[in-house]
């Protein structure tokens, strides 16, 4: 092997796994012990605080100024008693990722001593640089000044000795830069609209939440494996690599009993995770080697996308202990399943109802089928748009691929329900229903069992799939921020809830008793959307034919599905509930493909150093030895009853030739377009052109040194493979 394999394999035999100590106290007894929540609160804050702090996180209502002093010397003393030093607001900006900048707890006197001192101003409002952080031309590079403005509805916790607090991040001028702001935003609405809605079946319904529970999906790899990857280490992902001859054929790591090593790993993670309140319950291998799962209970939306983006700062710090590193891109090996996050969706009531989960009566059920149709109508009206939010540079080699659902936007309800919504729709006439019909309908309707689990099974090939209880928005890639495409279909559902309580009044203020009413408009959604319902195989070719004859859109291209955002109807749906403004989601759209363009750039460079500075040495060093060996077998047997005996490699330094000669060419016409793309100004136009004209090459070039692969002597070849990178414990 290569130095540099050969050191990484040597590295890779003295592993051990890390002894794990496991608490000898229940998970109960130290879960949440690193966050400041209500409980938490309620010890520390006076009880009139603690009441008024309370009420504005469960009305969206303003804390004062008094009450937020109170807070803030709360949080202070208790993280002082946990040992913490310094606070920070914590945030999502757009790229994807978390930012902190951290402040001591203390201030000077005059006499050149501190004291420890945190104050509501402090824990309200802070200001960190805006300039380097994407703002898709909201900000100018030189005017630096942006803000950050506390989150009480969302726990602060403690890193490292560092009291964090969750915070949204907004310009100068107030416009959103992060993820958590628009987010906020939908589930207002979503509140808003779902209380009047649910108003029809329970008035004491007076707030509503959504709900959310990702599975994350990781891959793991040894960090000596990972730094003799140049690859892996700048892009996350491998730009070429042979198929192992064994890799997920047998189905044999699913569900398999976890390696040593990885299990110490786990309960790393798990114990830091309980800690900081992530309530993680599942862990299993997945399907592809090395590949891995962690899922926690669902909690409200806004909790479950901090504890999502804390639980992969969190991943790659634990991995790194145990010299692991988390790999969290969508598609880290080419050949073998990518990473998804799975994100489970539903709303619940302050009374304790999941909207989507089937009741025991005809009342209940009514209310039941009214969420479900009303969901099915909103992700129908904006499919375009929610693919757009789940859509990026590595997504876009996930979506269609075998393991992860197509980029046609579906919706699977299982064949019970299909009947219960085909009947729905064939027995409400168009004229005023008799009381025969009402009785016959409401009654099918309370036959509907309360667990769907056992009436109909998961269909993994659809992006958005019922589960029992629950859609399950299967299209969401692994390392994305959850925050985005629960955003939007948050603020579809309201916007379609709206729709739906306008169109059931109108119905009601012409005469129609309210049950009829509602029946009369679910038909007609059913009757509009039955188009996106979908139970059969999403992978296959007959339903992409099929889609395209209902007319539903197939778009797996980034540059064009992220279109979608500016459409009027994506427009005026997010600028209608103030989710975003017209100038921030044309900012969105900006940074969403500058940070496509970006990815491929780095790709494409990385790829290009590899192949000429790596690569293409290693071949003709293994080239000249063929050479070699040629002229000495001629030398030796000059003739051979069986032909010319330097004949087979003869014909390996053909294939040589070819392949190294086309990679050379490839690159330079790789950095070619690269030059040209980048002197083009308009960023949709670059983005287009890095998809079309650049993009292409990663695949071509990466087939021939795979190809190179197989031919050069293992001994030579300077790169970890695949054998090597995911067959490794």
């Amino acid at each position: 092997m290569s130095s540099i394999r050969v050191a990484a394999m040597q590295e890779l035999f003295t592993r051990r796994p890390i002894v794990v100590n496991p608490p000898s106290e229940k998970v109960s007894d130290y879960f949440g012990t690193d966050t400041f929540g209500l409980e938490t609160m309620k010890r520390y804050l006076p009880s009139g605080a603690f009441e008024n702090v309370k009420k504005a996180i469960d009305t969206w209502g303003h804390i004062d100024r008094k009450d937020a002093d109170a807070v803030a010397s709360a949080m202070k003393a208790w993280a002082m008693e946990r040992g913490a030093t310094h606070y920070t607001h914590w945030f999502h900006p757009l790229n994807g990722s978390t930012a902190e900048k951290h402040d001591a707890f203390f201030e000077p006197t005059k006499d050149g001593k501190v004291f420890e001192h945190f104050s509501g101003k402090e824990l309200i409002q802070q200001e960190p640089d805006a300039s380097s952080l994407p703002s898709g031309g909201i900000r100018n590079t030189f005017e630096a000044r942006g803000y950050t403005a506390w989150d009480p509805s969302s726990t602060a916790f403690i890193v490292d000795r560092t009291l964090c607090i969750p915070t949204v991040f907004v310009s100068y001028t107030g416009d959103a830069l992060d993820y958590k702001a628009p987010l906020l935003k939908s589930l207002f609405a979503l509140d808003q609209a779902a209380v009047e809605v649910c108003h029809y079946f329970n008035r004491n319904v007076n707030k509503v939440i959504s709900t959310l529970g990702w599975e994350q999906e990781y891959f793991l790899v040894d960090e000596a494996l990972y730094y003799a990857r140049p690859d892996l280490v700048l892009t996350d992902r491998t730009l070429m690599g042979h198929a192992s001859a064994k890799d997920q054929q047998l189905a044999d790591h699913y569900f398999g009993s976890i390696p040593e090593r990885v299990s110490a790993f786990m309960k790393d993670l798990e114990y830091d995770c309980y800690r900081l309140g992530i309530p993680i319950r599942t862990r299993h291998n997945e399907v592809a080697p090395n590949q891995y799962e962690c899922a926690p209970v669902f909690e409200e939306a806004n909790q479950a996308v901090d504890h999502n983006q804390l639980l992969m700062d969190v991943m790659k710090r634990v991995a790194r202990k145990h010299h692991f590193r988390a790999l969290l891109h969508e598609k880290p090996y080419k050949g073998i399943n990518g990473s998804g996050k799975h994100n489970n969706w539903s709303m619940l009531t302050n009374t304790g109802t999941n909207l989507l989960a089937p009741g025991t009566t005809p009342k209940t059920n009514l209310q039941f089928l009214t969420f479900l149709i009303n969901t099915i109508k909103a992700v129908h009206d904006h499919a375009d748009l929610l693919r757009a939010s789940v859509i990026s540079a590595g997504n876009e080699y996930r979506l269609g691929g075998n393991e992860a659902p197509p980029a046609i936007i579906s919706v699977f309800v299982g064949k019970h329900l299909t009947k219960v919504l085909h009947d729905l729709e064939r027995k409400i006439p168009t004229k005023r229903m008799t009381p025969n019909e009402k009785t016959e309908l409401k009654l099918d309707i309370g036959k509907i069992p309360e667990i769907l689990m056992d009436n109909t099974d998961r269909n993994r090939t659809s992006p958005f799939a019922f589960t029992g209880n629950r859609f399950e928005f299967r299209a969401v890639g692994s390392s994305m921020n959850c925050a985005a495409p629960m955003t939007v279909l948050n603020v579809a559902v309201a916007n379609q809830l709206a729709e739906f309580k306008t169109d059931v009044d109108a119905l009601i203020e012409n005469g129609m008793r309210k049950d009829e009413a509602i029946f009369r408009t679910l038909r007609d959604y059913i009757i509009h959307s039955k188009k996106i319902l979908f139970e059969g195989n999403g992978y296959s070719e007959e339903w992409k034919q099929e889609a395209s004859r209902r007319g539903l859109t197939n778009i797996s291209e980034a540059t064009e599905a992220l279109k979608a955002y500016l459409t009027p109807s994506s427009v005026d749906l997010l600028t209608k509930y103030h989710i975003l403004s017209e100038k921030e989601l044309h900012a969105r759209y900006e940074i969403r493909l500058e940070n496509y363009t970006k990815k491929i750039q780095i790709e494409a460079r990385v790829l290009g150093d590899l192949a000429v500075n790596h690569i293409i040495p290693t071949v003709i060093k293994y080239q000249n030895c063929l050479i070699d060996n040629v002229k000495g077998l001629r030398e030796v047997l000059p003739t051979s009853e069986f032909g010319d005996a330097a004949g087979y490699q003869l014909n390996s330094i053909k294939k040589i030739s070819k392949h190294k000669s086309l990679i050379l060419e490839m690159v330079d016409e790789m950095i070619n377009a690269r030059k040209v793309a980048n002197k083009i100004e308009d960023i949709r136009k670059r983005a287009e052109y890095y998809s079309q004209n650049v993009k292409p090459f990663l695949d071509e070039i990466r087939r021939h040194i795979d190809k190179l692969e197989l031919i050069v002597d293992d001994e030579l070849w300077p790169l970890p493979k695949y054998r090597e990178l995911i067959f490794t414990r």
